[in-house]
């Protein structure tokens, strides 16, 4: 048993708890929303939220783009009720993978399971709340029952699910979202853990050790003898994968932490670690209120992630950090993807494409550069970046070196401008062998 005491409902604890239920928030388009935006945010950070949202509808949903959007949010935004905007988005294909804090997916299955949390004020007394078992998060209440009886259900989950091994992240969700749909039938439509199981869409969370879902994972490997273990080599090596192969790849960062990074740093560790060069996000929205001026990775811009390969620098005009609150500016982002042209995309449902995508696309890949490939293997891995676009730093550039068919050292590249993207092409030579090169 826990060692404090959850209270009791007396009239003390139901004054604080009296507040209307948060509800999850689902976003229907509204042409009044997109009017003011348009044309009543033309300044200042207004601007910069218009800006965004105008890249996400007018750009990164075009069909022909065919981008990979990533979402990654950071901040109390599901006891705020911002997880229906998320549900929103995944229900019509919006997005195609989210990286998220452990705490927002715990917090999540609160309205999965039916519990309520209240509106009520930041100014009260904690002293007085820890007495009557309540538990703040800025201005939301909530008992501390609520904690205690989502934990049991995950630890249930747990021992139901007879996960073991090492997995991914998104494995575990997936596994936990399909138990929420199978408990609780229905729950898809205000829970955001049940509804990217629902619609195919994988949820990473950086550190997984950090929110009370991690909490229970390891007393479920204490208490129970559990092989269960998240492995994060998996969840790196996916999220590389879904980039490596997208077209285009965008993101929308709420906040900033380590979602943000976690995401980002998928571009470097492609051209970094593995030597894939990829060339950089083509799209980046960021809503936070992190100033750059600290120099905290929530406050790193998109011209400082030119340096790292994270975004291409040929595409700035592509990005934009609106310094808003998200819990003010996602909402009415939200409207504005709703209510415009492409507000419904066909989804990629790219959880059940991650075995797929890492063998076939980054095992492959990482055979670029070596020696003695055999003639078909090489083809085929070409075959598979033909018209790629990739981005290295000038001082890169010369040491790039790809093995032709005959084993023998292939061509640098050499003077190239850092900024310019170079096309990756297969070029074939009839009957006189094939040669595989950049140009």
């Amino acid at each position: 048993m826990p060692h404090r005491a959850p209270g009791a409902p007396d009239r003390v604890r139901q004054r604080f708890l009296s507040g209307k239920p948060i509800r999850y928030y689902r976003p229907r388009g509204s042409a009044d929303i997109r009017h003011l935006i348009d044309e009543g945010f033309q300044a200042f950070n207004a601007a910069r939220l218009g800006e965004a949202c105008r890249i996400f509808a007018d750009k990164m949903l075009l069909p022909e783009h065919d981008t990979t959007i990533a979402l990654t949010v950071a901040g109390a935004l599901t006891p705020a009720g911002l997880g229906g905007c998320i549900v929103e988005l995944m229900e019509r294909g919006l997005i195609d993978f989210l990286i998220s804090t452990g705490a927002n997916l715990y917090h999540d299955l609160h309205y999965a399971l039916n519990f309520t949390l209240h509106r009520g004020s930041p100014f009260v007394n904690d002293v007085e709340l820890y007495e009557e078992g309540v538990i703040r998060i800025y201005d939301v209440l909530f008992p501390s029952q609520v904690l205690l009886e989502t934990d049991a259900y995950i630890r249930e989950f747990l021992v139901r699910s007879g996960l073991d091994g090492p997995v991914s992240t998104a494995t575990f969700h997936e596994a936990l979202g399909r138990d929420l749909l199978e408990q609780r039938p229905g729950c898809e439509a205000y829970s955001v853990v049940a509804a990217a199981a629902a619609n195919g869409v994988p949820i990473y969370t950086s550190s997984p050790g950090d929110s009370s879902i991690g909490m229970n994972v390891a007393f479920h490997e204490l208490m129970n003898d559990s092989g269960l273990m998240i492995d994060p080599n998996k969840d790196v090596n996916e999220v590389c994968a879904f980039i490596l192969a997208a077209k285009k790849n965008g993101c929308v960062i709420l906040g900033g932490g380590s979602p943000k990074n976690f995401y980002l740093q998928g571009q470097p560790t492609l051209w970094e670690v593995y030597g894939i060069p990829k060339g950089g996000n083509d799209y980046f929205i960021q809503l936070t209120t992190d100033s750059v001026v600290w120099g905290g990775l929530s406050g790193a811009t998109p011209a400082e992630a030119v340096s790292w390969g994270k975004v291409n620098p040929g595409v700035l005009p592509d990005t934009v950090v609106a310094y808003c609150d998200s819990t003010i500016a996602f909402p009415l982002f939200c409207e504005y993807a709703v209510a415009s042209r492409y507000n419904t995309r066909k989804p990629k449902r790219l959880y059940h494409q991650r075995e797929a995508l890492v063998d076939h696309r980054m095992r492959p890949a990482l055979t670029l550069g070596r020696r003695n490939l055999r003639v078909d293997d090489t083809e085929r891995i070409l075959r598979i970046l033909h018209g790629s676009q990739v981005l290295l730093p000038l001082r890169l550039r010369p040491q790039l070196v790809l093995g032709d068919v005959g084993g023998h050292v292939g061509r640098l590249i050499q003077g190239e401008s850092h900024a310019t993207p170079l096309t990756f092409r297969y070029v074939a030579k009839a009957r006189t062998g094939n040669e595989f090169r950049y140009r």
